[in-house]
């Protein structure tokens, strides 16, 4: 099964980082934010990726044609132009990278790369989400329900405490931050039938994905939920960066399930 990444937007929510890289290559540790993602799906055997491009898809692109070399030791013998590789750390990927356009909303991206998924289940996410959903229960659950299309669901934990109040002013309850529990939120982790392009059969270009399509099939009750309690975070700005970056360095980074 085939994994498709969004990975083509501007990131101006975070851009003390993105000015010169796009946001699924801000590092988490020493590897961009879009490697993490790839490295859980891959952990499942899920090793066969297209990336949708957009805004300074060009870094993307060069940094997995260079991949291969980056991650290897090898000895250069300039005068005959021969490599010679003597142990490499390399993936296992195979990635495909499409220029979906720069100011391409989401549903527009993921119809410019039907052809090649071909007439088969598929999965998406976003290119700035990291989490520890075990993608192999994703998958028999989207088999199970056999809907057109999965979202992995979550709780993300509230921002700030909260309190009930009566109408007098007294305090009935406080609560210091939690999950916001009863409160469930698209966590991407998409799993996807090759029907879904019914959905995206007029021009999408400046749709989003989880406005009329996503709609349109919850209208279906062609939309399941898979509801993820464990860790899930977004690269959404430098506080979330910053965060994950902690949690990697100390050695909590939940999401790192390989």
């Amino acid at each position: 099964m085939k994994v498709v990444i969004f990975a083509g937007g501007l990131g101006t929510r975070i851009s003390e980082e993105t000015d010169k890289i796009p946001k699924p290559m801000v590092n988490i540790g020493e590897k961009p934010i879009l490697w993490h993602i790839m490295k859980t799906y891959s952990h499942y055997g899920f090793n066969e990726f297209i990336i949708c491009l957009g805004y300074k898809g060009y870094v993307i692109k060069e940094y997995f044609k260079n991949y291969f070399l980056h991650n290897s030791d090898m000895t250069i013998d300039i005068k005959n132009n021969n490599v010679e590789i003597h142990n490499t750390d390399s993936e296992s990927f195979k990635v495909t990278l499409i220029n979906t356009g720069l100011n391409t909303a989401t549903a527009g991206r993921l119809k410019q790369v039907q052809k090649y998924i071909g007439n088969e289940d598929f999965m998406l996410t976003y290119g700035d989400g990291v989490c520890n959903v075990d993608i192999n229960e994703l998958v028999k659950f989207h088999k199970n329900h056999n809907k057109i299309a999965t979202v992995t669901s979550i709780q993300q934990d509230a921002r700030f405490g909260g309190m009930d109040v009566a109408p007098n002013g007294e305090v009935l309850s406080f609560r210091e931050k939690t999950k916001d529990e009863g409160k469930w939120i698209n966590g991407g982790y998409f799993v996807l039938k090759p029907e879904v392009f019914k959905y995206l059969d007029y021009d999408v270009s400046e749709v989003m994905w989880e406005d009329e399509p996503m709609e349109q099939l919850t209208r279906d009750k062609q939309l399941t939920s898979f509801q993820h309690k464990g860790f899930w975070k977004c690269m959404d700005a430098l506080r979330d960066k910053n965060e994950l970056e902690k949690l990697w360095n100390t050695n909590h980074a939940k999401w790192k399930v390989w």
